[in-house]
């Protein structure tokens, strides 16, 4: 037994609710356990409970024995004074508390529910629920992807919400920084992050007509200019970025942070820019019209783009490539885009908006992107969950990193259900 299978099966009121009494005898009743308390005091805030005939209301306190009272130093604390309960698996100490009821659960735990939380802790698998959660309802698990998609992106739009007031409130420069930041995809999101805030909107905004200065403010601004080159485009750019350097008073950020090792050539972040600054280059009052997109069909005329002919035959500066492949932004890249920044972005404006249509709005369009493919949704697959949606795979994408890999399944839904199955 662990205090936090403990306070788990005192929550959830996994133990035999009748005949309880306590250690001096007194028949009792739990009216309701308390509410979780994560700060410091007593485990559980404002129970109520029935002794004999009295009804009571206060904080409850939970250990494994009930000689840990001391060893935790309670008998100091005010905190731990006038408690209605103390809470004990075993009591192995007789009238330590004064004024204080003791109940011992011990016996009134059915041994399954300690053996079922045993085989999550010790499975094998990735999934600690790997070949039990099946015996959980589809309404259970539909409902906990859904809460499990909102945690996703509180977490998320939580440093959204900061950058939204770095940028005195200005959502067209928060959709630029997030859209560059994904542009990076995983690897180098950090440096294309970096270079969108070191590139104000309003100078690319300025312009926006050329895509050749929008290119040159954008690879130079990367650091990705200062080398010597032996093509006419690049040193036609080098030329260009210095002059709008100068005129902007400009600070690139330092090329090292760029990285291409074990990527795709595709993935390069030289042709990611090309594509970012084509995107610049093609799209004006971007954000309205992505703010008001309801599936991904809508979305996909607005990032249907292609670098510049100079990257049909480069994968970076003056490394000439035989057979000319244009550089579009993919199917599978347009999609990660809707899932990792317009539909979070949507669901923030509209949150902050207060506009329930709009959320749900925003839930939509995650649902008519088909499931991502990665190694964790393949992990679920194998355990026979499959996702439908994005929504369901980004919620999985959560459950997985979140609770499974952790260990945390008396925090979620799925290991509660399994625990107290009999």
């Amino acid at each position: 037994m662990t205090e936090a299978l403990f306070q788990f099966i005192w929550q959830h009121s996994l133990y035999r609710l009748t005949e309880l009494s306590t250690t001096s005898g007194e028949t009792l009743t739990i009216i309701h356990p308390g509410k979780l308390n994560r700060d410091s005091g007593p485990d559980f805030l404002e129970g109520r409970i029935k002794i004999d005939n009295t009804i009571l209301v206060g904080n409850i306190e939970l250990h494994i024995k009930t000689s840990d009272w001391l060893k935790h130093g309670h008998q100091h604390d005010a905190s731990f004074q006038n408690l209605v309960l103390h809470v004990v698996y075993d009591n192995d100490t007789e009238d330590l508390v004064d004024n204080t009821p003791v109940l011992e659960l011990k016996d009134a735990i059915p041994p399954h529910i300690i053996d079922h939380y045993k085989d999550l802790m010790q499975a094998p698998s990735k999934l600690p629920c790997s070949g039990q959660h099946h015996i959980v309802k589809s309404i259970t698990k539909e409902n906990w992807l859904g809460r499990l998609l909102a945690e996703r992106w509180e977490q998320k739009l939580g440093d959204w919400n900061i950058m939204l007031e770095d940028s005195a409130e200005d959502w067209r420069n928060l959709l630029y920084w997030r859209m560059a930041a994904n542009f990076g995809f995983k690897t180098n999101a950090s440096p294309f992050l970096m270079l969108a805030r070191s590139l104000p909107l309003n100078i690319l905004a300025r312009h926006r007509a050329s895509l050749f200065q929008v290119e040159a403010l954008l690879f130079g601004q990367a650091g990705m200019l200062n080398l010597k080159f032996t093509e006419e485009y690049p040193v036609s750019l080098q030329a260009e970025y210095a002059y709008l350097r100068k005129k902007y008073n400009l600070t690139p950020v330092p090329g090292h942070l760029w990285k291409y090792l074990r990527m795709r050539p595709a993935n390069f972040p030289s042709v990611r820019i090309a594509q970012f600054a084509a995107l610049i280059h093609l799209s004006e009052h971007l954000f309205s019209q992505l703010i008001e997109t309801h599936s991904v069909k809508e979305i996909e005329p607005f990032l249907d783009i292609t670098a510049s002919s100079y990257w049909d035959r480069h994968f970076r500066f003056d490394e000439a490539q035989e057979l000319p492949t244009p550089k579009s932004l993919g199917k599978d890249s347009i999609r990660n885009i809707v899932i990792n920044t317009i539909a979070p972005i949507q669901f923030l404006y509209a949150s902050k908006q207060d506009t329930p249509e709009l959320r749900e709005q925003a839930l939509s369009l995650l649902e008519s992107v088909p499931a991502e493919k990665n190694s964790i949704i393949s992990l679920w697959t194998e355990n026979d969950w499959e996702a439908v949606n994005a929504a369901q795979s980004q919620a999985l994408i959560q459950l997985f990193n979140q609770y499974c890999s952790l260990r945390r399944c008396l925090e979620c839904t799925i290991g509660l259900n399994i625990i107290r199955a009999s």
